[in-house]
């Protein structure tokens, strides 16, 4: 029977953990790798949803893209969502996976996942992984759009690939675009990087007033779909992964996962 430490070995291969940030918590970070690992969820973040349907459908493992715990802990109780949460998984003997920000950044992670659905030609890291000669790794992405298109053409890119009805946009709708930077989830720190890189756009989920303000004043379009759905495609192909390379294991995404935000 598959283990839980064999899951994780797949997700080390597909996602090695030395490419995740110093600041990041990823890897296997509750639970025991000589437990089996029949069933499988993957979600973006564990919220009391994602652990209830987790409980519910008798899952083994959870492999969530953001880590919980993130920071150290001095409890863990009720009285925290957080403590609960951990609680609630260990009592059912659920184990937590993250590959978080060593998936954003593998040759086959979030960001080149994005990067491809939006058609974009010569791929390669925005920021090139050090100590590496492969040229795939790293974080980020960048690429052309092949020839040119305005702000507005790839902004539809974005809202049909990301299957959403809406997202916001700092830049004018005819602004021109050849050049652009990938950065899933909060990706504003990546701005600065983007327009050396001669980028006139870049792609990432949300960021702050400031750094919109500061995209506006050097003429760089920021196209903002926002959090979830920068990443949340991810976890749909990557449950597809695990099923195709675990043979015996069952493996599905988070059916009540949803975006916290909501417009109205």
């Amino acid at each position: 029977m598959p283990t839980i430490g064999d899951v994780a070995a797949v997700l080390e291969q597909f996602a090695p953990t030395a490419l995740a940030e110093d600041w990041d918590n990823v890897g296997l970070l509750v639970g025991d790798p000589a437990w089996p690992a029949r069933r499988v969820i993957t979600c973006l973040t564990l919220t009391p949803g994602s652990v209830a349907e987790a409980v519910k459908s008798e899952a083994d493992l959870i492999v969530a893209h953001h880590p919980l715990p993130f920071e150290p802990l001095r409890t863990i109780t009720p009285a925290t969502t957080v403590g609960k949460l951990l609680l609630d998984l260990i009592s059912a003997k659920i184990g937590v996976y993250s590959p978080h920000t060593a998936f954003d950044s593998a040759p086959a992670g979030i960001n080149a996942h994005l990067a491809i659905g939006l058609d974009l030609q010569q791929i390669e890291p925005l920021i090139p992984a050090k100590g590496t000669v492969e040229s795939d790794i790293g974080a980020g992405r960048l690429g052309n759009v092949g020839g040119e298109a305005t702000l507005l053409e790839l902004v539809q890119r974005v809202k049909n690939f990301l299957g959403i009805s809406s997202l916001r946009v700092v830049g004018g709708d005819e602004q021109t675009v050849s050049r652009v930077a990938i950065a899933c989830g909060s990706g504003g720190s990546f701005l600065s990087t983007a327009i050396e890189k001669k980028c006139d756009c870049l792609v990432t989920g949300e960021t702050s007033f400031h750094t919109c303000l500061e995209a506006e004043a050097r003429g760089v379009g920021l196209i903002l779909p926002g959090h979830f759905a920068s990443e949340h495609f991810s976890l749909l192909s990557l449950a597809d992964y695990l099923q195709e390379q675990i043979p015996g294991v069952e493996v599905w995404a988070s059916r009540d996962e949803r975006d916290p935000l909501r417009s109205v």
